[in-house]
């Protein structure tokens, strides 16, 4: 049976019904959104201001909550639905407090109002992860330098309360293999990073209320590679810059060893990602730091690290050039007489000079210049001449004759590199110090062919805090390697007769002072 077509007038009847539906679906739609809209801008007016006021209220209200939970906590320890409402309100209010850390000018109100102790008090509380990220934000080293005044309150606040020491003892208890709690010990590391970033002062009490320790036991963990441990790396780097006590602390916790355990993966193989490149690198400048110190050059014999460290340069891995700074830091000076020895007894001379007649390749892609590969390498035959003795000292000798004397040779060579540089930065000093006179309308003093000694002085000591190889260690500073270098390749000259070798000096030391070293002026 043949259904009946709808005529002209029925069309025109369902088209206006159709009309009317969709109208009526566009004017709920308008008066859901007016609604909305009225909601929210109920909403906006009924935010407060942040000023001290609402702070106020914001602390009491979480001194109020934390009191709260404390309480059924310890009424109902067995019975957690009992306090469930009140440990979401406390972790609502501790949300809320995140915005103070957008107003350090008021974190004065935090320590009144014993906020801070309260705080401290919640480390122990099982969602810490959270209580530990409000810290970091209020810690942090950018927000802290907006107010100076309200950061000085706060961190004196923190450290009366022992917080390193508080801090420790919750990373204790954290188990990483759960997020927020992994999470948890990234911002207590956080916390830790930006008060001795602010406070430097601060990294020996750290240091000692256990913190060190932790950081050893955490980077020894048999633990797959993460961010934490990179963390960890990074920590430890800042606790043993330009700190002998700590240095000291961690060789007697066996720290030396845990480094070239660490270390020794980087044997035969490199890092797999940037971020282990970069925790290795951070491992190698903690070994540094440490062997900065003549006790711990003692445990890096004991421990076999130079040859760990020959091993490294003969595999041509990226640890090489880190372990060629390593070897430096260990022999140089009068404490490092024992290690230039068992050097040459490792047969460390074969490796050491195929490195002085040529620079590797592959030296950039490893964020390593040419100038700082040589200045390690001459600074370590420099160590080697000054503290070698007896038969040693003749095989090294022995080792500038070889092949029609070539590694003399490659010494003329440097020399000539350096004082082309030496006489383009003087002409470049000289230019400066004319267009100065020029502007000032004073005579300056009559300038001879070379720059003033008083004038490259001045230079270096703008520039010495700048200089990477040095910057945050103690110990020898680079115008003591280059009267060492003068003296012990002097001595190469007097054994051997060479003329015109009178001195040399590596490069990337402090081109301004190697370039006075040069031209006789030290």
């Amino acid at each position: 049976m043949r259904r009946r077509q709808a005529g002209p007038r029925e069309r025109g009847r369902y088209r206006e019904e159709e009309l009317t539906v969709v109208e009526e679906v566009d004017d709920d739609k308008k008066r859901l959104l007016q609604i909305i809209d009225r909601d929210g801008e109920e909403e906006e007016e009924e935010e407060e201001p942040l000023d001290e006021s609402s702070v106020k209220k914001m602390i009491l209200t979480f001194e109020k909550r934390s009191y709260k939970n404390q309480e059924l906590r310890i009424k109902f320890p067995d019975n957690p639905e009992k306090f469930m409402e009140s440990e979401l309100d406390l972790n609502d209010i501790i949300q809320e407090m995140h915005v103070v850390a957008t107003m350090p000018d008021l974190y004065h109100l935090l320590v009144e109002l014993n906020a801070v102790q309260s705080l401290l008090g919640l480390l122990g509380h099982d969602n810490t992860d959270i209580l530990s990220a409000l810290s970091s934000e209020l810690t942090d080293i950018d927000t802290l330098h907006e107010s100076e005044e309200g950061a000085e309150v706060l961190i004196d606040a923190l450290v009366d309360g022992q917080v390193v020491a508080l801090l420790v003892q919750n990373l204790e208890r954290l188990d990483e293999s759960v997020k927020e709690e992994a999470d948890g010990v990234h911002n207590t590391l956080a916390i830790v990073e930006n008060m001795a970033e602010f406070r430097p002062e601060m990294c020996t009490e750290a240091a000692q209320q256990g913190l060190l320790q932790w950081l050893l036991k955490r980077l020894k963990a048999k633990m797959p590679f993460d961010a934490n441990k990179l963390y960890c790396s990074e920590v430890l780097a800042i606790l043993l810059q330009d700190n002998d006590e700590n240095r000291e602390l961690l060789g007697e916790l066996d720290g030396i060893d845990v480094l070239l355990q660490q270390l020794s993966v980087f044997k035969r193989h490199n890092p797999s990602t940037a971020e282990e490149q970069e925790m290795m690198e951070n491992l190698f400048d903690s070994l540094c730091s440490c062997l900065m110190l003549s006790s711990n050059r003692e445990r890096f014999l004991k421990g076999e690290g130079l040859q760990l460290m020959n091993l490294m340069l003969r595999e041509k891995k990226i640890s090489r050039s880190s372990a060629l700074k390593v070897l430096d830091h260990a022999m140089i000076g009068p404490e490092g007489t024992d290690n230039c020895h068992k050097f040459v007894d490792i047969l460390g001379l074969r490796t050491i000079f195929p490195l002085f007649m040529k620079s590797p390749r592959k030296i950039k892609k490893v964020g390593t210049t040419e100038k700082e590969h040589e200045e390690h390498v001459c600074s370590i035959l420099a160590s080697l001449l000054r503290n070698l003795r007896g038969q040693q000292r003749t095989r090294l000798l022995n080792k500038f004759t070889e092949n029609d004397s070539e590694k003399v040779d490659r010494l003329m060579e440097l020399h000539f590199k350096y004082l082309d540089a030496m006489q383009v930065a003087d002409k470049k000093i000289e230019g400066e110090k004319h267009s100065m006179r020029r502007t000032s309308g004073t005579a300056g003093a009559r300038s001879s062919g070379r720059t003033s000694r008083s004038a490259f002085w001045a230079c270096w000591r703008t520039s010495r805090g700048t200089w990477p190889g040095w910057q945050g260690l103690s110990g020898p500073p680079p115008e003591t390697v280059f009267m060492q270098l003068n003296m012990t390749f002097g001595e190469i000259k007097a054994s051997f007769g060479i003329p015109g070798l009178a001195f040399f000096v590596p490069s990337n030391l402090n081109p301004v002072l190697f370039l006075t070293t040069l031209t006789g002026l030290v």
